[in-house]
């Protein structure tokens, strides 16, 4: 939809505005400001078709910032190092619609005490990154069995590898969170956004064992009370929400569609 604003606008700007900015006597619009209005056209269209605020923000710089760097005489070869390096860190969010998001130390702080006491309990963080929530877990709860997933090339290959020098006493495995069996689980983690969790929820409804919680960063599930939230107060104002089994398995939001 961001590309088809983008479009539009050129197609509405040579058709229209253009044309009417030669008819009040502006005949040759500097290609700064031409590319201004084509981004404004696009931010206007994004807006009416409900995406989300930070896609404005792109529609409006997307075609001005080519212009300026196009006016910068920059070596092809930049942009596509750029665009590789992001394809390799950002690998999925194009259909899972979750950027790479890193649990902040207040986060992992708390975290770190809603964890099971006085028993082994197995963990699983479900977009785990490089492995940071896991391996900070690992260091001050031990009796904790953890285990992360992750479908990002370069996120992956930098986890195992701290995972390998923290002596394995955390594992994580390459793919998606959908093909995780959530009922191995005792305490499940994720730090996704608002886009996954309606179908997330059905996932924790079917699957889910009994006695398991499940926490959020920041995203709520819809439909279903939080048996317990906990106030960050970090740069972000923060939250976790954990949901126990009993409240998921009743939630009426998580009935399918």
């Amino acid at each position: 939809m961001a590309l088809l604003a983008q479009v539009l606008a050129l197609l509405v700007g040579l058709a229209f505005v253009f044309p009417l900015a030669e008819f009040f006597g502006f005949p040759s619009l500097p290609p700064f400001y031409a590319a201004l209005i084509i981004g404004c056209l696009a931010a206007i269209l994004g807006y009416a078709w409900g995406l989300s605020s930070w896609w404005w923000v792109i529609n409006l710089l997307f075609v001005p910032g080519l212009f300026l760097a196009y006016s910068m005489s920059i070596e092809p070869r930049w942009f596509l190092m750029l665009f590789a390096i992001l394809l390799i860190v950002y690998w999925g969010v194009f259909y899972s619609r979750v950027p790479l998001y890193l649990t902040g130390a207040k986060a992992l702080q708390a975290l770190s005490r809603l964890l099971p006491a006085g028993k082994t309990f197995r963990f699983v963080d479900l977009g785990a990154g490089t492995g940071r929530v896991l391996g900070y877990l690992a260091s001050t709860r031990p009796e904790g069995v953890y285990t992360g997933m992750e479908s990002a090339p370069l996120p992956f290959l930098v986890g195992r590898y701290m995972a390998a020098r923290a002596g394995d006493s955390w594992s994580l495995r390459w793919g998606s969170l959908w093909g995780a069996d959530l009922a191995a689980f005792d305490v499940i983690y994720a730090y996704l956004s608002p886009a996954p969790m309606p179908r997330l929820l059905l996932k924790l409804k079917a699957e889910m064992k009994p006695g398991a919680v499940f926490i959020s960063n920041t995203f709520a599930l819809p439909g279903i009370a939080p048996s317990e939230t906990v106030e960050l107060s970090d740069l972000h104002g923060s939250t976790l929400y954990l949901y126990r089994h009993d409240d998921i398995i009743t939630a009426k939001g998580a009935q399918s569609t």
